[in-house]
């Protein structure tokens, strides 16, 4: 999985350096990993904004602006709260391109409503509606947080397709 990740942060690189865009994350559930992904690559400081982990619902609303009301009616992981904390992160870092991630890693937290492996992603892009995209994820916390920083970093290339 690593090397998949690898793989798409390089693409990732080529599609923005052309553009001359610049992305920033928003991540919970995956902790950083998106950032730190990024960052493996020498020189993405030319295209990488940053990352903001908010991992508490308090951060989500301080940091990114997330409405206290969409979080009571909808919950962190909900792509009402990704979208929110996506356009929060691209207007806070002044980014073109923005990801955000909310979900339950496991291996407890999760509900009938929202089990473990639900992950809520959303991508805000210059003059376009936000993207909004829920999946399930199959695994441990740690299979989980692969396959949604995998899954990230291929919702921005799309974007960018």
């Amino acid at each position: 999985m690593q090397q998949v990740i690898a793989e798409k942060v390089e693409q990732l690189a080529e599609r923005l350096l052309a553009r001359g865009w610049t992305v920033t994350a928003a991540e919970s559930c995956t902790g950083g990993g998106v950032a730190m992904s990024i960052t493996e690559l020498a020189g993405s400081s030319a295209w990488f904004e940053g990352s903001y982990v908010t991992y508490s619902n308090r951060l989500k609303e301080l940091m990114l602006g997330v409405s206290a009301s969409t979080l009571k009616n909808f919950g962190a992981v909900s792509e009402d709260v990704a979208a929110e904390m996506a356009l929060g992160a691209r207007n806070n870092a002044g980014a073109d391109l923005s990801i955000a991630i909310s979900g339950v890693a496991g291996p407890g937290g999760g509900t009938p409503e929202k089990p473990v492996g639900m992950v809520c992603f959303a991508c805000a892009c210059q003059d376009q509606p936000v993207s909004m995209q829920t999946c399930y994820f199959d695994g441990d916390r740690h299979d989980v947080r692969q396959q949604a920083i995998s899954h990230a970093l291929q919702m921005l290339l799309d974007k960018l397709s």
